[in-house]
């Protein structure tokens, strides 16, 4: 069996457009009949929401430095009954990190030469023309191995701002498979993490229809579907594995950063998926083994969480015996207390020491390694996780035992070490993949 063929839609930079492109092409192909599988190179969460809205199937994250072959090629086996592959890159198509890591570097380029997929190069040309097209051949140019499709002009001013262009291409041998006019109105909204989330989205039925019809009047789907390419699927391994048999999975607005491999991984070997929400102050399933509390938005919605005494009291009863784990934001919510961008002090369940605040933001980013000092929910102490930070808050008091020796993707420890006490533990970092070699 083969992959069904594919394409990754990248661009020189963040903002240039790709996301809008993606979704408008994952909607115009759908309209057209086809199962269109999409996919995100890189760790997020918050694009792979927007791509199951557009195209009606999950969307899953293949990250080429935190996750081995067998895995990648796990998740991409997702997309095997699908006519067509859409994979969405991040940031710029050859950033990742600086150092090798088990796999790579974690760029979008090595995720497209990895699976085979030619790239859709999606460049801004505001304040350019013809010099277009040395960017579009410099990265054409910089990895002999990646095959570039063509290119989607963004923000076109005007006919003859696309005529010149186009002559810049021509003139390099890329070809143009579309050129979308400048439109204000095609930008989806953005908070500190990057976009809203799509079930925030006022209208997100509304506006993946526009991109699609944009994208329909002025790119040319059929020299997109000519253009991905069909290749030797990766051979699978497995998905992870489930941390206990009934887990409580925390699941609203505030708490919605899982990773659908995960997810996937998980309900494949039987697991039970319970899902509560902290927001409407719900508390986790009683007869749960555990307790998941997810990354997301708390500090968004501090005031709600602080006042939901269900959540609170189930939660603390659970952690008598059971063992309860979060991740980032779940983390914050199972300390003593956040502290908004206001100023104000929000308690928390106080199952863990942590006191985190927005009100002095600090950016933390970057992938992970950890290496466990104590056991957690479906991992022995020593074993090593991979995955990822992004988070802009504070730790002003961190006093319960570390959960785990921390390092960055070129091996320099990190302070943000997680922490445990009795049941209960939490890390700043979301996991990906457990090591396996």
């Amino acid at each position: 069996m083969t992959n069904p063929p594919g394409l990754m839609i990248s661009a020189p930079a963040s903002g240039t457009g790709k996301t809008t492109v993606m979704l408008g092409l994952l909607r115009a192909l759908a309209e057209d009949g086809l199962a269109v599988q999409p996919f995100k190179s890189g760790p997020d969460y918050i694009d792979p929401a927007f791509h199951l809205a557009a195209s009606g199937r999950a969307s899953f994250n293949i990250d080429s430095w935190a996750m081995d072959d067998g895995l990648i090629g796990a998740v991409a086996a997702r997309g095997l009954d699908a006519d067509l592959v859409l994979a969405e890159g991040s940031m710029g198509l050859y950033d990742g990190v600086a150092t090798r890591g088990r796999a790579g570097f974690g760029s979008s380029a090595e995720t497209a030469i990895r699976m085979g997929w030619p790239v859709v190069l999606v460049l801004d040309v505001g304040g350019q023309a013809q010099s277009a097209a040395a960017v579009a051949l410099g990265f054409a140019q910089y990895a002999p191995e990646l095959r570039l499709a063509g290119v989607i002009l963004n923000r076109v001013a005007s006919p003859r701002h696309e005529r010149l262009a186009r002559l810049g291409m021509d003139k390099a041998g890329i070809a143009v498979l579309g050129a979308l006019p400048r439109r204000g109105d095609l930008v989806l909204p953005e908070r500190h993490l990057g976009l809203i989330q799509a079930i925030e989205h006022p209208d997100v039925e509304g506006a993946i229809a526009n991109y699609a019809a944009f994208l329909r009047d002025h790119v040319d789907l059929a020299a997109i579907r000519a253009a991905a390419a069909r290749t030797p699927p990766p051979k699978p391994g497995d998905l992870p594995r489930p941390p206990a048999q009934r887990i409580a999975l925390a699941r609203d607005a505030s708490f919605s950063f899982t990773y659908p491999h995960l997810l996937e991984g998980w309900r494949a070997a039987g697991a039970e998926i319970l899902p509560f929400s902290p927001l409407n102050d719900e508390a986790p399933a009683a007869d749960a083994d555990l307790v998941w509390l997810p990354g997301g938005y708390p500090e968004l919605h501090a005031g709600r969480i602080a006042a939901a005494e269900r959540f609170r009291a189930g939660l603390a009863s659970h952690a008598e015996t059971r063992p309860v784990h979060g991740e980032c934001g779940g983390y914050m919510a199972l300390g003593t207390a956040l502290i908004d961008k206001d100023g104000v002090r929000h308690r928390m369940a106080g199952l863990l020491g942590l006191v985190t605040s927005y009100e002095k933001r600090k950016f933390h980013l970057g992938y992970r390694r950890a290496v466990l000092k104590a056991a957690m929910p479906g991992f022995a102490v020593g074993r090593a996780l991979r995955g990822h930070e992004f988070h802009y808050s504070t730790i002003l008091e961190e006093p319960d035992a570390p959960l785990a020796e921390v390092f960055d993707a070129d091996g320099a420890p990190v302070p943000e070490t997680g922490s445990r006490r009795g049941t209960v533990t939490g890390t700043f970092f979301h996991m990906i993949a457990e090591e396996t070699e």
